[in-house]
């Protein structure tokens, strides 16, 4: 069963920087476009950044854009979120997944920022 692993999340303060990591099991990697969501409490989860299959296009939702970048190595069946300039409105839970067909959400990874 493919199965995605969220990793990297922690307590960060205003203005520092984390790297998350998401293993995606399966041979199918390489050729699926991923992306990183974010849910904080009480609100929907929301799109965050998207990387394609060959990580030539990124995209970025306007919130994050210039401090946030997505990356993938298909070698390792592996995509990052590289998170700078952290702000609380960054906490969540943050999760990767393939941007169409989705597979089963994985349990995410907790991102605190505080001052």
């Amino acid at each position: 069963q493919v199965r995605v692993v969220e990793s990297g999340g922690g307590l960060v303060q205003i203005g520092g920087s984390l790297r998350l990591s998401c293993a995606v099991s399966g041979r199918t990697f390489s050729l699926s476009s991923m992306a990183w969501y974010r849910q904080a409490p009480g609100k929907q989860r929301e799109l965050v950044a998207g990387i394609s299959t060959g990580g030539a296009t990124t995209t970025y939702a306007d919130s994050v854009k210039g401090r946030f970048t997505i990356s993938r190595d298909n070698a390792k069946n592996t995509v990052y979120l590289q998170m700078n300039s952290l702000k609380p409105e960054d906490t969540a839970v943050y999760y990767c997944n393939r941007r169409s067909e989705p597979l089963p959400w994985g349990q995410g990874t907790q991102v605190t920022v505080s001052s």
